[in-house]
C-alpha cells in the first residue's frame, strides 16, 4: 500500500508524530507537506494528496489541519475522493469497510497523537467490504459525474 500525506500549519506536529508511530507498517508513507508550522494554505495540500489518491498512484491518503474539517472539505472537491475527518477508531472502521474512504483528514488542536496513531492505523488496515457498500458507492460516483457534467455544461453558457 502507498500512502500520500500532507498537512498544513495545524497539523503539522501530529502528522510528525503519526508517521514516525507508523513507521512499524509495511506501508510506503510519501510526506509532501507542510515542513514547518509556519502558514500555508490547507487547499494547497489537500489538492496535491488528492489528486495522487484520485489518479490511482496511491492507495489512500492522509491528510491533517487544525480540525481535519478544511482539509476534508478541499479534498472531496476532486472527482473520485472519499475523504472522511475522523477522530475515533470505530468511524474510521466504519468508514472503510461501508464507505471505501480513501483519504482520512484529522486535527492537530482536536485528537493527541497517542489516539491519532490508533485512528490512522483502523484506518489503513481495514478493508473495503464490498457487497452491499458497493451498489452505494457506485450511487455516489453516478451522483459525481452526474454534477462535473452539469458544471461543464454551465461553465460552456
Amino acid at each position: 500500500m502507498k500512502v500520500a500525506v500532507a498537512s498544513d500549519h495545524g497539523g503539522y506536529l501530529l502528522k510528525k508524530e503519526v508517521l514516525a508511530s507508523l513507521s512499524d507498517l509495511a506501508i510506503d508513507f510519501v510526506d509532501f507537506g507542510c515542513d514547518s508550522e509556519e502558514a500555508v494554505d490547507y487547499p494547497d495540500y489537500a489538492r496535491i494528496v488528492a489528486d495522487k489518491v484520485a489518479s490511482g498512484e496511491f492507495d489512500r491518503g492522509l491528510l491533517f489541519c487544525g480540525t481535519g474539517l478544511g482539509m476534508a472539505i478541499a479534498a472531496n472537491k476532486v472527482q473520485g475522493i472519499r475523504a472522511v475527518t475522523v477522530h475515533d477508531v470505530f468511524s474510521a472502521q466504519a468508514t472503510r469497510a461501508h464507505n471505501d474512504s480513501n483519504i482520512l483528514t484529522m486535527g492537530g488542536r482536536v485528537i493527541g497523537a497517542g489516539l491519532a496513531d490508533t485512528v490512522a492505523r483502523a484506518f489503513l488496515l481495514t478493508p473495503f467490504d464490498g457487497g452491499r457498500h458497493q451498489r452505494r458507492i457506485d450511487k455516489i460516483t453516478q451522483m459525481e459525474e452526474a454534477s462535473n457534467l452539469t458544471s461543464d455544461v454551465t461553465r460552456s453558457c
